[in-house]
């Protein structure tokens, strides 16, 4: 949101935000727990963020944002959720997590969390790159661990 002089009132823009990463955001604890996942069949996409590239996407929002406008704040990932675990997984040299059915998921994973597993996300950040004009340093979840 921005204030253009004195009783202009304010512009908003809304910076819908997916799952952030970085180095000391992944999620190495529940890799580490060996919390299960779903199978590919139950599996849900998630979009992702790298946390610097979201710092820079809310400055541009402040000053290129148009007004009444939702930008997605997603990099060009298009992952199933246990996909995204099996990447952490294999880069940081740890055990890919089990897979298990949603019926299964019922019986074994807390509410909160299998809540959070079924929310599919799959983002569109063409107004991110096309209206905020903002290039990506990790375009993708796997370009971060390229570098």
């Amino acid at each position: 949101m921005r204030a253009f002089g004195r009783g202009a009132g304010w512009r908003a823009s809304i910076v819908r935000i997916p799952g952030i990463y970085a180095e000391d955001r992944l999620p190495l604890a529940r890799l580490h727990r060996g919390t299960p996942a779903l199978v590919p069949q139950d599996d849900v996409y998630t979009s992702h963020i790298h946390a610097d590239d979201l710092a820079r996407t809310m400055v541009a929002a402040l000053f290129r944002g148009r007004a009444q406008r939702v930008v997605h704040a997603s990099d060009d990932t298009e992952l199933r959720m246990a996909d995204y675990f099996d990447l952490v997984a294999d880069r940081r040299g740890l055990p890919r997590p089990p897979r298990i059915t949603r019926g299964q998921a019922h019986e074994v994973i807390d509410k909160t969390l299998l809540s959070f597993m079924s929310e599919s996300r799959r983002l569109d950040n063409r107004r991110l790159k096309r209206e905020l004009r903002l290039r990506l340093r990790y375009p993708t979840v796997t370009s971060f661990f390229d570098t």
